[in-house]
């Protein structure tokens, strides 16, 4: 059995989580800091423009040609972004028991 195609799948995979981890880091860290900011539509253009290129070139230099290698890639990213949207999310509290009388 050959296993290098499933490695190079694992490690692309494992790519797209640190590219996902990487944007929606540093998407976080924008909208967090967009009420402080002197500059608002600056912040977010060029934080998207960055952030996209970042994404974009990493994903080209992951995919090296093959499509198989971009799909676990964009999966990693998916998978990166259920998980900080899960950590960063809001925070889910219980619901209060109401009483009822009778």
């Amino acid at each position: 059995m050959n296993t290098a195609p499933i490695m190079t799948l694992s490690v692309s995979f494992i790519a797209g989580v640190a590219l996902g981890g990487f944007y929606f880091t540093a998407l976080w860290k924008t909208v967090r800091r967009l009420p402080t900011c002197e500059h608002p539509v600056r912040l977010m253009l060029i934080s998207f423009v960055m952030r996209a290129a970042v994404l974009a070139g990493g994903l080209y230099l992951i995919m090296n040609g093959h499509w198989e290698r971009l799909a676990a890639a964009v999966a990693g990213l998916m998978v990166m972004r259920i998980i900080l949207t899960r950590f960063w999310g809001p925070q889910k509290t219980a619901p209060a028991v109401q009483q009822t009388t009778i």
